[in-house]
């Protein structure tokens, strides 16, 4: 044994000397060549998501004029980018109803904060905004917003939403809301200020939870 190990370097040499060896080469091609096809994927389908409702933010039109939605749906989670979308819309008059996900967690505190707000007895001096709703989801997961907003469309007769979350969340979301209520979706974007890193964090988060959706959805029993 021990001058197996004396041997060791030298032998670990030749084999460098005489490259790598083919079965290695093959795997490490292969791999590589699995996680550029996933990266393109993932890019067109986080980066650059082409939700079917998706409608243009910098063409907010498209997302329907005023009265042609029942609410506007604000999902929790990154709020500084998503609530004032949101809010916007529904100013605009593209809903009579605003919707909103609490969840009192940290990347929800602007929405969390504005619902805390309106649940007093504070009147809006906004003649046009919309009346505000706010929803705790159990769980807090994006599965289970969309059990909460199916339950809210169908108690109120809602038919038509606009939902508001990050461009990477698109699919997910509108995949989950999909499978639990038949109400006219349209996706609207808010945009992350994301580094390369970020971006590519959540490609992976984003690909495991839409795998999740479409393997296991999230109305598969009743609400």
């Amino acid at each position: 044994m021990l001058s197996f190990l004396r041997a060791l370097p030298r032998r670990l040499v030749l084999r460098l000397q005489r490259g790598v060896p083919r079965g290695v080469d093959i795997a490490v091609t292969t791999i590589v060549s699995v996680l550029l096809i996933w990266l393109f994927a993932a890019a067109n389908l986080f980066f650059y998501p082409q939700a079917a409702g998706l409608a243009d933010i910098e063409n907010p039109a498209q997302a329907g004029g005023p009265g042609t939605a029942d609410a506007v749906v604000v999902l929790a989670g990154a709020a500084a980018e998503r609530f004032p979308v949101g809010r916007e819309l529904a100013r605009e008059g593209r809903a009579p109803e605003l919707v909103l996900s609490s969840t009192e967690t940290p990347g929800n505190v602007i929405t969390d904060q504005y619902c805390d707000f309106m649940a007093g007895d504070t009147v809006s001096d906004d003649p046009a905004s919309a009346a505000v709703t706010c929803f705790f989801p159990e769980p807090m997961t994006t599965r289970g917003e969309a059990r909460a907003v199916a339950r809210l469309a169908a108690d109120n007769g809602w038919d038509e939403l606009i939902v508001v979350t990050s461009r990477y969340h698109l699919l997910r979301a509108e995949t989950n809301i999909s499978q639990c209520t038949t109400a006219k979706i349209t996706m609207v974007a808010s945009e992350p200020d994301f580094s390369a890193k970020q971006w590519l964090d959540r490609f992976v988060e984003e690909t495991g939870g839409l795998a999740a959706a479409l393997l296991r959805p999230a109305c598969a029993s009743a609400i």
